[in-house]
């Protein structure tokens, strides 16, 4: 899919905010939700999305909305540091399918990342057992700070 296209009100992420299908969630607000990617590229892999946005990418993002998502994915990186102490992590967002985006749906990957592990390629992992997510999801919003 190319940069400039409408929005798909059927993709997966807005199947996940309105209910329609099921998501691990870490934690959401009125404004965001964080929940785990469910073909993680690494342990503890979260998404972070706006709930009342439909830009696709980056470039239609609104910037008070994208100001809220970024805080957000700072947040999380932070718990997701605490409860799983990588020794790195990766923030990730992809434009456009040339891009490697998957989903049309603006959103941010929270990657953590440890020497000796190597990363499973994006759109490429295996699903994940979704008690496994559940556990890690729990233990990561254990370590959320208070919004600011």
């Amino acid at each position: 899919m190319t940069l400039h296209a409408p929005y798909d009100p059927d993709n997966i992420f807005a199947k996940i905010l309105r209910g329609d299908i099921p998501a691990v969630k870490v934690w959401e607000d009125d404004d965001v939700l964080a929940f785990m990617d469910v073909f993680p590229q690494s342990e503890g892999h979260v998404l972070v999305i706006a709930k009342g946005s439909t830009a696709r990418n980056l470039l239609e993002i609104e910037p008070e909305v994208l100001a809220r998502i970024m805080a957000a994915t700072q947040r999380t990186a932070r718990a997701v540091q605490k409860a799983l102490e990588p020794e790195g992590f990766q923030i990730l967002q992809f434009n456009g399918e040339a891009g490697g985006q998957t989903v049309f749906h603006l959103h941010f990957h929270i990657v953590p990342r440890w020497a000796d592990r190597a990363m499973k390629g994006h759109g490429h992992a295996p699903m994940a057992d979704m008690t496994a997510l559940k556990v890690l999801a729990d233990k990561i919003a254990a370590q959320l700070e208070p919004a600011r």
